[in-house]
């Protein structure tokens, strides 16, 4: 990605534009991270954009924005800018169009994301972001008083970024995180979460927990229990503790796993019927909760007769053959009969033995 990326700041230079990687990437190739995407930024407008690259995927040229795909790689590229008064403490209410890197950078978060890399590969750092990631602290570009009323969000991303890097706070960035974390609720809950899911998805949540409760965010985050939280490795158990499903956007899969998590949590994961009913994936997470060892509850999982209902060796159409009927509501109870019975072990899952076990109880 990165030789592509090169060849891609080359054509844009060959027009007579400046531009440059910059953000996540220059930060992670610094700090020898794996990384994903590369954004640019350039002198170059959208309208101008569009004439270079022909593969032009979205335009938002509200924030002077454009999305092309080049040599088969999606690249976000933002024109140098400054933005113009922020609304709802999150967006700038306009933008301008400004000519050089230098005011561009301004602009940014957290100087750790201010390095930039231009065609040759050269790193380009203006305001001191190797010495701020050398000596791992977050800090913002501008003041931090005028940074986080600007975009609140910002106090969320200083704190996945120090957990996610295990890096510090500037001091006078967590003063005012504290001061201002009451704008966090006027941030959307979808973007809320984003940040959180990759705090609490981190190796290194623990500490991103405890800077949560520190700079006392959890009842502006609407997550009090955060302070009786558990510390574990999955995200997704960290916000079944959080009695969180009324107050962010879960999908569908997340809502279910919340709710079953909840279910079993207190319930005996050894148990056959907790297995066959809640699953090995459900009933590992809730081991996390328990404090039991995976391998157990996998081990245990191996042994059970039957992991579905499809897996009884007597199909529904075979017990209507049987007893001469036709299908249906007879067929639940039955059904549910044999599967309490196959998981407590007074029947074996053989077709004979269940037949027979059918005929002198139903027939």
């Amino acid at each position: 990605m990165y030789e592509t990326a090169i060849r891609l700041l080359e054509k844009i230079n060959s027009y007579g534009y400046d531009a440059y990687m910059v953000g996540g990437y220059p930060r992670d190739l610094y700090l020898k991270r794996t990384f994903t995407d590369i954004d640019i930024c350039t002198d170059a407008t959208p309208m101008e954009l569009h004439k270079i690259f022909s593969e032009v995927v979205t335009t938002n040229s509200e924030y002077g924005s454009v999305t092309i795909v080049f040599e088969k790689v999606k690249f976000e590229i933002t024109t140098f800018r400054k933005d113009i008064k922020y609304k709802d403490h999150r967006r700038p209410e306009k933008i301008e169009y400004v000519d050089t890197l230098e005011e561009d950078i301004k602009r940014r978060d957290f100087t750790i994301n201010t390095l930039c890399i231009d065609k040759n590969g050269n790193q380009i750092d203006l305001i001191g972001a190797k010495q701020d990631l050398d000596n791992k602290i977050i800090r913002t570009v501008i003041n931090p008083k005028i940074s986080l009323k600007d975009d609140a969000l910002r106090i969320l991303r200083a704190i996945r970024f120090a957990t996610t890097l295990n890096f510090t706070l500037e001091p006078k960035l967590k003063t005012y995180i504290k001061k201002y974390g009451h704008l966090l609720r006027k941030i959307s809950k979808d973007r809320k979460k984003e940040e959180l899911d990759l705090i609490f998805a981190s190796p290194n949540k623990a500490y991103g927990i405890e800077l949560l409760i520190e700079l006392k965010l959890a009842d502006h985050l609407e997550i009090p229990n955060l302070k009786k939280a558990k510390i574990t490795p999955s995200m997704i158990v960290t916000w079944a503790e959080l009695d969180a499903l009324d107050k962010y956007n879960f999908n569908a899969i997340e809502k279910e796993t919340i709710r079953k998590i909840n279910e079993v949590k207190n319930q005996d994961l050894l148990d056959n019927h907790v297995l066959y009913n809640y699953g090995l994936y459900v009933c590992t997470l809730a081991a996390e909760l328990q404090g039991i060892d995976k391998q157990k509850i996998n081990e245990k999982y191996s042994k059970i007769p039957i992991k579905r209902r499809l897996d009884i060796s007597i199909t529904p159409i075979e017990i209507c053959t049987l007893l001469n009927k036709e299908a249906g509501s007879f067929l639940k109870p039955i059904l549910s009969d044999l599967e309490d019975k196959i998981l407590n072990g007074n029947l074996k899952n053989e077709k004979e033995e269940l037949k027979s076990y059918i005929i002198n109880k139903y027939k």
